[in-house]
């Protein structure tokens, strides 16, 4: 039934879209280092890796730069347009090819680089190894501005995310595994969308009560 509605909606959400997409592609065809998509190798469910598309927002060699496949805040790799793109979660849209094409879900546990899904535990890598990975989910709400999060921490962006954003993350979609179902799912559609327009909200730990309890430095 999840993968139903997975193609159901991703596909009418193309279709709606389009209007959007197509003056997107053709603003990063014309500025910026001029390529559209950018594509990650990531880990989906089972362990299996399949390339994560994005569009392009960063520089084509900000991989083998400045903190890799962790972006920090006011990261100079990102381009101008890019900004926005981020800003409004713009830049997520082509994993809708990829939740047509079967790798992706809507909501589930955000995909993982290899590297850093090597600082998750064994206990939360065989979680998130039963998940088919999604656009959106409990770990994104919570963290939908990680890159604030970690840039008022003061610590080195790596170890900040080894250290305090993984362990939380991974606790989370652990709870989401024990608890997922399409009531879930929407719920946390909403709050997708609910977070672009109110960042700062806490709405989501006071639909879920039983939320793994927010670390006291996300509060700082």
């Amino acid at each position: 039934m999840k993968r139903f509605f997975d193609v159901l909606l991703s596909g009418f959400a193309v279709l709606c879209l389009s209007p959007l997409l197509i003056p997107v592609v053709i603003i990063l065809k014309l500025t910026g280092e001029h390529y559209v998509f950018y594509g990650q190798e990531r880990i989906g469910k089972g362990g299996r890796r399949f390339n994560f598309l994005k569009f392009a927002t960063m520089l084509k060699n900000s991989p083998n730069m400045g903190t890799g496949d962790i972006t920090t805040k006011a990261d100079p790799r990102v381009l101008p347009f890019g900004k926005f793109l981020r800003k409004t979660k713009i830049n997520e849209l082509p994993q809708l090819i990829n939740i047509l094409l079967g790798d992706m879900s809507i909501i589930g546990p955000r995909p993982l680089t290899p590297r850093n899904y090597d600082y998750y535990t064994p206990e939360v890598k065989k979680g998130i190894e039963l998940l088919t990975p999604g656009l959106s989910g409990i770990g994104s709400v919570v963290f939908r501005d990680e890159e604030s999060i970690m840039a008022r921490s003061g610590m080195d962006y790596t170890e900040c995310y080894k250290t305090r954003v993984a362990p939380y993350k991974g606790a989370l979609e652990l709870w989401y595994l024990e608890h997922k179902s399409l009531w879930v799912d929407f719920k946390l559609i909403f709050l997708t969308a609910w977070v672009v327009f109110f960042p700062k909200s806490d709405l989501v730990f006071r639909w879920f009560r039983d939320l793994p309890p927010k670390p006291q430095w996300m509060e700082e």
